[in-house]
């Protein structure tokens, strides 16, 4: 059955990556929350999308200086008691971002966090960095780890990643289609598709089958699928 996971929280009336939009999130009754973690200068573990926050890089700063909406991984876990959390890695080469971890060993951090928590059973990863995902998997092999992709053929995807033993492909849904859902069932692979906001596309992801959908519209997303929310 498609579960519904909340994008960056419940976040149309409140800011996104928050413990309020977290909170919310939690009180519909969605299966999961998708989030957003960023080491700091300091090594502090935040939530947070944009690489930024005004004009400076959040990896350029220590933890001290973020404004007092941005929570801790930690903080955000505890909001996030009773549901699956998928924790998106950001870390990728792009020029964008203003560094990137070779070594690994951001991953590993929020991998021991989520131990430390006791989250292991209730916490998946995700990257679009396809060397950020293989750490990942090297370092807990009973993670559930998903790659994140956007452009080109999605059955190429599913094939690295059924070869790279990752638990997931997490596409862009534009690039789904029922062929590959069918494949990725093949190949033991779940497809956790972003961002679904629209009632046909969130209708049309269910129909196939996707493991889950994530969406800026959480609570539509329950009324549609027939789940009703808190």
């Amino acid at each position: 059955m498609t579960t519904v996971f909340a994008h960056r929280g419940a976040h149309l009336h409140d800011r996104e990556n928050t413990l309020v939009a977290f909170r919310n999130a939690v009180a519909l009754g969605v299966a999961g929350v998708e989030l957003d973690v960023r080491k700091t200068l300091d090594g502090a573990l935040v939530v947070h999308h944009d690489p930024t926050i005004g004009p400076r890089a959040i990896a350029h700063l220590n933890a001290r200086d973020l404004p007092a909406y941005v929570p801790t991984l930690e903080a955000a876990l505890d909001a996030l008691v009773g549901v699956t959390v998928n924790v998106e890695i950001k870390n990728m080469k792009h020029r964008s971002e203003p560094t990137y971890d070779e070594s690994g060993d951001f991953v590993r951090e929020v991998l021991d966090l989520a131990h430390a928590k006791r989250r292991d059973s209730s916490v998946v990863l995700s990257c679009f960095d396809l060397a950020t995902c293989v750490v990942a998997r090297t370092y807990d092999p009973a993670m559930n780890v998903g790659w994140l992709v956007r452009h080109g053929p999605l059955a190429e995807a599913l094939e690295h990643a059924r070869e790279l033993n990752l638990s997931a492909v997490n596409p862009h849904f534009t690039m789904v289609k029922p062929a590959s859902q069918q494949r990725a069932s093949e190949l033991e692979l779940s497809l956790n598709v972003w961002t679904v906001n629209e009632p046909a596309d969130i209708t049309a992801m269910a129909a196939l089958g996707v493991a889950s959908i994530i969406t800026d519209q959480p609570a539509l997303a329950l009324e549609l699928l027939g789940r009703e929310s808190h």
